[in-house]
């Protein structure tokens, strides 16, 4: 008997259209995290804020899109991703002109938090739509890998487009930019983006919402205020790290309610699923290890090799670069191979990277060599990356698909901030160990404790003695090498983690 395989869809020019209309949100997201880096000193300067409300008028935005993944992944999957999209990106259009006039930090920070909330509606609900825009799974590996590259893009562009505007505008234009991209994606967006019809109608539970919402911001920004803190206090640490372990117990106490609830927020069988699982440990190792080396990585260029930031920026495009190159190329390598096969490649070439990146490096080892390496590493993860989140939007079910791509979101991010806190503690403890053990006898003890806080302290402290800052730069060196070294380790466990992937027979 003769069994006719139904043909798969094949995406036309009109979903190809819909896909560049949907690259306008992933740019907005990306940019809108990096874009107040050269916007801050205007900011304070005319709102006077504190040093608290400054770093949340950074952070705000981030935290509580992190923080509402989940939720608006579930109302996508509740009332349809196109329709929480465009309503999403009007609200987001609509904060940023607030946000633009702002007067005052209190203000700012309540708007960018607000920007946060809606931001987080794109995300799940662009992936969504890319389900059924693209039923094939070429087409459909190739659009993520071009969201992703877009993110990457907007990530890069950010900084050079808020120094771009502020040549010749207030500050509150890098965010009146976003109301015409918004205005774009909106108009358009109703006739040159489909519905998808299917729906999870359950319920939903506000307490979950609460518990995941809550868990999820805590850990994120307990874990980013760990790395990224001036002062690196016993107190400052154990207060951050309390807030993180808070998130834990939330989120553990959201999983509990999942599995007891008719109608979850978030169904926990899309997770536990063995390729879904296996898919979700891979991304966030890899990013965990990546992104924890990238953190140093940039850190070394300045304080150790002594680059400019603008060099330092400049030398990291060869990384970017390669990033999105690997992207790209994923798609055509699950074709010639498979999906698992592309993957644990590019996992081996992103070993491969750091473990050279691990054994060249050293305070004279030569910025070229340094950045080769970590351009391999990032086209690896390349690769990696839009594969993986393929597998895991493509393995739920269509009517669950937004809750699948807030789930991805969500382990992205936390791979991220536990890549940074990681790298940022590993570092630290590596860089205090061999500063003690080979400071000069004769440093003034005041100046010894100020090294030791860290490595841009301990630059700053060694400004006028070249013996104390080649010291300072054997630390520094020796903290980058210490995290390539975790890198490598945690590069191997998702190679193994990623081999679960593998279909069932």
């Amino acid at each position: 008997m003769n069994t006719t395989v139904p043909a798969v869809t094949r995406a036309t020019r009109r979903e190809w259209f819909g896909l560049a209309l949907l690259v306008v949100p992933m740019l907005l997201l990306s940019i809108d995290l990096t874009v107040l880096f050269f916007a801050l000193p205007a900011i304070s300067s005319d709102l006077n804020p504190t040093a608290s409300q400054s770093l949340w008028i950074v952070h705000a935005y981030g935290f509580l899109v992190a923080g509402f993944l989940v939720t608006m992944g579930r109302l996508g999957d509740r009332f349809g991703p196109r329709r929480l999209l465009l309503i999403g990106a009007t609200a987001f259009g609509a904060l940023s002109a607030a946000a633009a006039f702002a007067p005052s930090a209190e203000f700012l920070i309540g708007a960018r938090a607000l920007m946060g909330v809606a931001g987080a509606t794109l995300m799940p609900s662009l992936f969504s739509l890319l389900r059924v825009m693209f039923a094939d799974d070429g087409q459909r590996r190739t659009a993520i890998a071009v969201m992703m590259s877009a993110f990457s893009v907007g990530g890069l562009i950010g900084p050079l487009v808020g120094g771009v505007l502020l040549e010749w505008f207030e500050w509150g234009a890098v965010f009146l930019v976003n109301v015409p991209a918004v205005l774009v994606l909106v108009v358009l967006g109703r006739a040159g983006l489909p519905e998808r019809e299917e729906r999870n109608r359950g319920s939903i539970d506000l307490l979950s919402i609460l518990l995941s919402s809550a868990g999820i911001l805590a850990v994120v920004s307990g874990l980013q205020e760990l790395a990224t803190a001036a002062s690196h206090s016993p107190g400052s640490v154990a207060v951050n790290a309390a807030i993180a372990a808070a998130g834990v117990v939330l989120i553990a106490l959201f999983v509990r309610r999942q599995r007891r609830l008719s109608d979850p927020l978030l169904d926990i069988s899309i997770v536990t699923e063995r390729r879904v699982a296996s898919a979700l440990i891979t991304l966030v190792l890899t990013l965990l290890a990546v992104v924890g080396t990238f953190f140093l990585f940039a850190q070394h260029l300045q304080w150790v090799i002594g680059l400019s930031a603008l060099e330092a920026g400049i030398w990291t495009l060869p990384y970017v670069a390669v990033n999105i190159a690997g992207a790209l190329l994923a798609p055509t390598l699950a074709r010639i191979w498979s999906a698992r096969t592309a993957v644990v490649a590019g996992l081996v070439t992103a070993v491969a990277g750091m473990s050279v990146l691990f054994a060249i490096l050293g305070p004279e080892a030569p910025a070229v060599w340094i950045v080769a390496a970590m351009a391999v590493t990032g086209l690896g993860q390349g690769v990696v990356n839009p594969l993986v989140s393929d597998l895991i939007i493509s393995s739920a079910p269509i009517a669950k698909t937004g809750s699948a791509a807030s789930v991805q979101e969500v382990a992205g991010e936390l791979g991220s901030a536990f890549g940074i806190a990681a790298a940022g503690a590993i570092g630290t403890l590596a860089y205090r160990a061999s500063l003690v053990a080979t400071l000069p006898g004769d440093v003034d003890s005041v100046v010894a404790e100020r090294a030791g806080e860290g490595l841009a302290a301990g630059v700053d402290a060694a400004a006028a003695s070249v013996s104390l800052l080649d010291v300072v730069h054997a630390a520094g060196a020796a903290q980058f090498r210490t995290v390539a070294g975790v890198a490598v380790v945690l590069l191997l466990g998702a190679v193994i983690a990623a081999i679960g992937m593998r279909r069932q027979p």
